[in-house]
């Protein structure tokens, strides 16, 4: 069936709310698969007809279908591993590691190293105090009065 691959990569983000599981480098590499299959389908065919008919129009569908569920599928690990480096910190647990494919490893840390920038420069760690205060009223001590 046309997409079913791609389908069952959404799928499996879907049951993998707060928790990373392995990458499914085989549903990827059959949804690449498949859609070059489809892709060289219809390049032949408009090439043998100079013109674009239903058929093609299909495939190209399926095309953009697939490409939305891998993209979606790898756009819900990525937020998974920025929520985890909020959680977790700089150095995630190794089971977790042990679940990233080696590109997911990269963006990690440049994603850790990003922050730690952006912390620096602003002057104050983000990831300290992440729950609210509960009262309404802060106490501020002012250094200097001016006016």
């Amino acid at each position: 069936m046309i997409g079913e691959s791609a389908l069952n990569l959404v799928k499996e983000a879907a049951r993998n709310q707060g928790t990373l599981n392995p990458f499914n480098e085989d549903l990827v590499r059959q949804s690449i698969e498949e859609t070059r299959r489809l892709w060289d389908q219809n390049r032949e065919e408009v090439a043998a007809t100079n013109s674009v008919g239903g058929s093609t129009t299909l495939r190209h569908a399926a095309i953009e279908r697939n490409k939305r569920c891998m993209l979606a599928y790898l756009n819900h690990r990525a937020e998974l591993l920025t929520a985890m480096r909020w959680e977790f910190g700089a150095v995630l647990p190794e089971e977790v590691k042990l679940n990233m494919c080696e590109p997911e490893a990269e963006f990690f840390s440049k994603y850790n190293k990003l922050l730690a920038r952006y912390m620096r420069s602003v002057g104050t760690d983000l990831t300290t105090d992440m729950a609210p205060p509960k009262s309404l009223y802060i106490e501020v001590r002012v250094l200097q009065d001016q006016g």
